[in-house]
């Protein structure tokens, strides 16, 4: 079989993809991004193809190549990786009591027969009301500098919030159902590469 690459330095998708139990290689790609776009979803969808691209070009054997790129999004307006601690905190009183979504979009790409599909998926995500010495107390502990929107679902942050509508794997960074009938759209079915040793289950 054609072996699955994993465009992403994302802890959270190896260990999405490694639940599975299934084999798969990561490389990982410093392609520029960008904010902008016509959509949430295009904005999401492109940065998942420069990054998709941006391996393809620097293999040297062939591989199904597997892309994605997550964003937070309130009001229409990108909520990006806080550049400080304290920008850290103003997004997460931006987000306290209300609702956001959480945009993920997916590029792949069959290098041995030149199959490609993209795709995306949205979340909304409920926040609880959080008091500013939650907030802190959040902040000092995840310290959430390399997070989209200054959070995590998983760990302290699953204090967070109040409800999900929708994909709660998608919140993670890789939404599996999403993923699965992607790839089946190109020929590739994830269940027999699936092995029960690797699996892992919560």
């Amino acid at each position: 079989m054609t072996p699955i690459i994993l465009a992403s330095a994302s802890p959270r998708r190896r260990a999405l993809l490694q639940a599975l139990g299934i084999e798969f290689e990561v490389v990982t790609s410093d392609a520029p991004e960008t904010n902008s776009g016509a959509s949430p979803e295009s904005i999401v969808i492109a940065n998942a193809r420069i990054k998709r691209d941006d391996v393809c070009r620097r293999l040297e054997r062939e591989g199904i190549v597997i892309a994605a790129d997550t964003l937070v999004f309130k009001g229409g307006h990108v909520l990006g990786k806080p550049a400080t601690l304290d920008e850290a905190r103003q997004m997460l009183r931006q987000l306290s009591g209300h609702t956001h979504q959480v945009v993920t979009g997916i590029a792949i790409v069959n290098t041995s027969d030149g199959r490609e599909c993209e795709g995306s998926e949205v979340t909304d995500v409920h926040f609880r009301p959080l008091p500013d010495h939650e907030i802190d107390r959040f902040v000092e502990i995840v310290r959430p500098t390399d997070r989209a929107g200054a959070y995590t679902v998983d760990g302290p942050g699953s204090l967070l919030v109040e409800r999900y509508d929708g994909c709660y794997q998608n919140v993670l960074g890789l939404p599996m159902v999403r993923l699965h009938a992607l790839l089946q759209e190109i020929g590739v079915d994830l269940y027999p590469r699936m092995h029960a040793e690797r699996a892992a289950f919560l």
